[in-house]
């Protein structure tokens, strides 16, 4: 599982270099020292403010519950007549569009001869898309009149040129493209983001899915655990039976990078994050931040047993054991070489650091007193600074908003998967995360001209409601029933579609 102990020597000290980590494990714990009293120091003066948003009182702290943020008309007003603006399109010209914008059906090469390509790949290929994102299967798209569209040629096309590596890198080529664009860096820079599962029931036994009353019923069913940005776009998805925590998959994405892409603070709804997780998430300098179901009942540590937090001190009645961090800090160094260089998966660490082996054990009891810091800065921030429990919210929210558009776009077959076995799984929602990565993208694009257009005809648009804005609007999008794959001659040059332009005048200053 760990690095062996010849190749640890030899990447020991380049490990250590690329976490910026001290050799001394003594300094570590005064750095880990260092960040918790900062924050305890923080949270104390949020105590002295004339209205605190919080109060400590038998050992807990009593959290206020954050109200909603006021929409003004303004704002309102804006999304309402950017909606309006949007041009009405077809799934599939949407695709194809996008396609000549990013050239990204140029990413699914033949796994036998890469150089070759067939007449009109692009659309059987768009076509194919369609058919496993919107689970509808090839009969709504076969056009026997059409050489790109007959039947045979889709299945050739499913076999040959779908499948996980090809859908990655197509998904990174909009990914990308995306990531340049002005309006997606008003709405964040990649840093941020958010890991959520989605969850698929599958109708038929079949050892890739798992039973869940609570999700699937009395049949089975697997998870499909994505990574969203702060600008909407998914960029990486791990596909595992069952109903697991997701905490259990959350490093896996974040240290398989398939984009440009590179998150750095992870915000996760409410599960069962443990010290331990916290602590791998500190050794590879990435930033755990859970919504709290319940920060009353949470433990908060020190290192410190001499301490004085003030007020604080009823709830710091936890001390760290930093002679244990000391002791295993080279093992706690290897774990994280072990995971930078694909020795091991977070996920096949977290099961290993359970197992009763008296090493692994201790180590496990290591790195969960390390996590315990930076679990401890979390819900100091979390209780004592609103916009950074709002950014949580917020970034959650986004997640939840793109996991209901992929609902909707995978909407045939009662959103059942009837793939049985994980490859095939793997592939369907690849097309899946694609497709809903192509909407995101068609949406930007076109909401960008439709502000440029409002800043020409004189309206003034506040930069904070432009952040407030979201490309994961559908009712401009035909997802049903019509998949004529065509594309004009204006778009495929290169051109755009015209904005519809209703009656402007009602536009509130925004």
């Amino acid at each position: 599982m760990l690095l062996p102990e010849r190749a640890w020597e030899i990447s020991r000290e380049q490990t250590r270099t690329s976490l910026k980590l001290p050799k001394d494990p003594k300094e570590f714990v005064e750095i880990l020292a260092t960040e918790l009293d900062d924050a305890y120091q923080r949270t104390l003066g949020g105590l002295r403010r004339e209205h605190p948003i919080f109060e400590v009182a038998d050992g807990r702290i009593d959290l206020e519950k954050l109200d909603a943020l006021d929409e003004p008309v303004s704002l309102k007003a804006l999304r309402a007549r950017i909606d309006a603006m949007l041009p009405d399109v077809d799934l599939p010209e949407l695709l194809l569009e996008i396609a000549t914008r990013t050239r990204f059906t140029a990413a699914f090469t033949h796994e036998r001869e890469p150089s070759a390509r067939l007449s009109d790949l692009e659309v059987s290929i768009i076509a194919v898309l369609i058919a496993q994102a919107c689970n509808v299967g090839y009969k709504p798209l076969v056009d026997e009149k059409i050489p790109a569209l007959r039947l045979e040629r889709l299945k050739y096309v499913a076999r040959h040129y779908i499948r996980p590596e090809t859908l990655i890198a197509a998904n990174a080529m909009i990914v990308d493209y995306h990531h340049t664009l002005p309006l997606a860096i008003e709405w964040g820079g990649g840093e941020v983001a958010n890991i959520d599962g989605l969850r698929f029931v599958v109708p038929r036994e079949t050892i890739h899915a798992r039973r869940n009353p609570r999700y699937f019923y009395r049949r089975r069913g697997f998870t499909a655990i994505g990574t969203t940005t702060d600008h909407y776009v998914g960029i990486h998805t791990i596909v595992v039976p069952g109903t697991p925590r997701d905490g259990l998959y959350l490093l896996d994405g974040l240290l398989d990078p398939q984009t440009s892409v590179r998150p750095q603070q992870i915000m996760t709804d409410t599960a069962g994050y443990t010290d331990s997780m916290f602590g791998r998430y500190r050794i590879l300098d990435f930033q755990l931040s859970p919504r709290l179901a319940d920060s009353g009942g949470a433990r908060f540590w020190k290192l410190d047993p001499l301490a004085d937090y003030g007020r604080l001190n009823t709830i710091a009645t936890n001390l760290i054991d930093r002679r244990l961090i000391e002791l295993c800090y080279d093992d706690i160094l290897r774990v994280g070489g072990s995971l930078l260089q694909r020795q091991t998966t977070g996920s096949e660490l977290m099961r290993a650091l359970r197992s009763h082996t008296r090493h692994l054990a201790t180590l496990g009891r290591a790195l969960a007193a390390i996590g315990r810091v930076p679990k401890t800065i979390h819900l100091l921030d979390y209780c004592n600074d609103p916009i950074y429990r709002r950014a949580i919210l917020g970034q959650i929210n986004r997640g939840e908003g793109r996991h209901e558009l992929a609902r909707r776009v995978c909407h045939g077959n009662k959103c059942e998967l009837a793939q049985p076995y994980q490859r095939g799984q793997e592939e369907q929602i690849g097309a899946l995360g694609l497709v809903v990565n192509c909407i995101v993208l068609y949406n930007t694009i076109y909401t960008q001209r439709a502000l440029d257009q409002l800043t020409a005809a004189g309206h003034e648009i506040q930069r904070e409601h432009i952040r407030r804005l979201s490309p994961l609007g559908h009712e401009h999008i035909t997802l049903t029933r019509r998949y004529h794959i065509t594309l004009t001659e204006p778009i495929r040059r290169g051109e755009y579609r015209p904005l519809k332009t209703p009656d402007l005048t009602d536009l509130a200053t925004a």
